[in-house]
């Protein structure tokens, strides 16, 4: 039997948390404090964007996992995962443009490499054999012949 993907409600604490504390911390930051863009409040502002970004995307990319199954399903750390990415993505292209280097082969490129690095993750998640738990009959988790 495959495992069972969890309910949203697992997500919606780190979610909430994680959506408060980033924009709010941004808001902070770039609004209230006006903080020059010294080292620290540059570091603060990555460190938020991430957290922002990661609470934005988790309810989408948790959503795109139930919609498009994959096999194995998705379980919480992949989704987690998923969503790290998309925080990791937008803080990484905040950096660059500091040097003015984001161009659209640029976004594409980074987009591409992240997109690919994920999908080698996966295909390694999928290759890798695990004992069938007790009580289930998964006729799938058989070791390799030989």
């Amino acid at each position: 039997m495959p495992s069972q993907q969890p309910t949203f409600r697992s997500y919606l604490v780190s979610t909430i948390i994680l959506i408060f504390l980033g924009w709010g911390g941004l808001a902070l930051l770039i609004f209230f404090f006006k903080v020059p863009p010294l080292v620290w409040a540059r570091w603060g502002f990555f460190v938020l964007g991430i957290m922002a970004l990661t609470g934005t995307a988790l309810p989408i990319v948790y959503f795109f996992n139930r919609r498009f199954p994959s096999d194995p399903p998705a379980e919480s750390n992949v989704i987690v995962r998923q969503a790290l990415w998309v925080g990791v993505y937008g803080a990484t292209l905040a950096w660059l443009q500091l040097g003015e280097l984001v161009t659209l082969y640029v976004i594409l490129g980074l987009a591409g490499g992240l997109i690919a690095v994920e999908y080698f993750i996966r295909i390694r998640e999928k290759a890798r054999w695990r004992p069938p738990t007790p009580g289930t009959h998964d006729h799938t988790s058989q070791p390799p012949l030989g």
